[in-house]
């Protein structure tokens, strides 16, 4: 069983997870915002760059397949600290490679690094704050998520001062790099060994067999699937939302480029808003009841952006598109890892479907704009968001006796 925290313990926990979810999304910020850079410095064309992030794309989908083995060698805390410490130096490389080696090579090295660390600790941070969640008794988690674009808004920052005050790629990336790191470390401290995060010593853990049985189980369970196409619409229209959104606003709709930035400002304030204020509503209405409704929401906003005539028209279709979409992954994980026992390999079977969707669907939907445009493409992501609804059903919680019997108190 879990040793009993204290309130301290228990607080510097939660904050230790906070940052490292604060951390990767610092990580991913830096390296976007400094794209123009790292091409310009090793004189890449835009299919090159997208090249190398469809290799980054890949590593983090091995880190997210991968995790649950991970965790059964090391446990999630120290897999965790081996995790962010891959994608700090791997963030640092990328900066190395393109400014002082002036290397594809490395730079393609870093992001290997970069995409397999994140993907790994992506779970990995999932799965204990699930367990935070599960101790408060309150939904949390999309708090957590919400922190995750707290990173990337202040990488972002940083990023931008970076590039206006003519620091090179190399100093900035090793900068965040050695604070990640020192993050990485200062958060160790701070989280707990937890047998059902398989922290214990080798002694006391299952065999190596039972333990990667258990990670590979989740892919042969029916509900594993069930959430991941809850995740796989959200995912498809946060991505798509992320990387076409503003696009759509300037070459759909005519406007202007600032235009086209605010619209996708307008969807990540409304993402982000009901992500830090949504838990409550979670927890009065449950997860089915809110999912069903965030996923009609979705669907209206996306029509509405779609087939808005004027600005307010599209700039509201383009808040309800990310209000609808907000709570679905962090949801699906939270429903993943109902049981304490088999949450790694569960989150991460779930995570890996919705991860699939959120990296792969957006360069699916540029594709497919080629042939019969962008605002048409964007019809697919409403039938995406209504199949999310409609397997919303299988978030509901699970039943003491639907648990591992074995399952140790969070």
């Amino acid at each position: 069983m879990d040793t009993a925290l204290t309130r301290s313990q228990f607080v510097r926990w939660r904050a230790a997870i906070f940052v490292i979810f604060l951390a990767s999304g610092l990580s991913i910020a830096t390296w976007a915002s400094r794209v123009p850079s790292i091409k310009a410095d090793l004189g890449l064309d835009n299919a090159q760059v997208g090249m190398i992030l469809l290799g980054m794309g890949i590593a983090s989908i091995l880190g997210i397949s991968t995790s649950p083995a991970v965790m059964a060698r090391t446990g999630a805390r120290r897999g965790m600290l081996m995790a962010m410490l891959a994608f700090a130096v791997g963030i640092a490389l990328v900066g190395l490679g393109a400014t002082v080696f002036t290397s594809v090579p490395v730079v393609l090295l870093g992001m290997a690094l970069f995409g397999f660390g994140n993907g790994c600790v992506d779970v990995m941070m999932n799965v204990e704050a699930t367990a935070i969640e599960q101790q408060m008794g309150k939904t949390i988690l999309p708090v957590f998520h919400a922190f995750f674009s707290f990173g990337t808004v202040l990488g972002a920052g940083a990023g931008a001062l970076a590039a206006g005050s003519g620091m090179d790629v190399a100093t900035h990336s090793s900068i965040m790099g050695a604070v990640i790191a020192i993050i990485a470390v200062v958060c160790f401290f701070h989280v707990p060994v937890r047998e059902a995060a398989l922290d214990p010593e080798g002694h006391e853990k299952p065999a190596w067999s039972e333990r990667m049985h258990i990670a590979l189980e989740a892919w042969r369970e029916p509900r594993t699937y069930l959430l991941g196409m809850v995740m796989l619409g959200m995912a498809f229209a946060e991505g798509g939302a992320n990387d076409w959104i503003a696009l759509g606003a300037e070459q759909g709709h005519g406007f202007d480029e600032g235009t086209g930035a605010v619209a996708l400002a307008v969807f990540s304030v409304g993402m982000t808003v009901l992500r830090l204020f949504g838990g409550p509503l979670v927890d009065r209405f449950g997860r089915v009841a809110v999912l069903r409704v965030l996923a009609v929401a979705a669907a209206a906003g996306i029509l509405l952006f779609i087939l808005g005539t004027s600005l307010p028209l599209v700039l509201i279709g383009a808040g309800l598109w990310g209000v609808g979409a907000s709570l679905g992954f962090p949801l699906g994980m939270s429903a993943a890892a109902d049981d304490p026992l088999k949450a790694a390999a569960r989150v991460s079977a779930a995570a890996t479907i919705g991860y699939v969707a959120f990296l792969g669907g957006p360069p699916v939907l540029g594709v497919i704009s080629e042939h019969i445009g962008l605002l048409n493409t964007l019809f697919i992501l409403v039938a995406l968001v209504v199949a999310s609804g409609l397997f919303s059903g299988a978030a509901r919680p699970l039943r003491e006796e639907e648990k591992t019997e074995t399952a140790p108190a969070a």
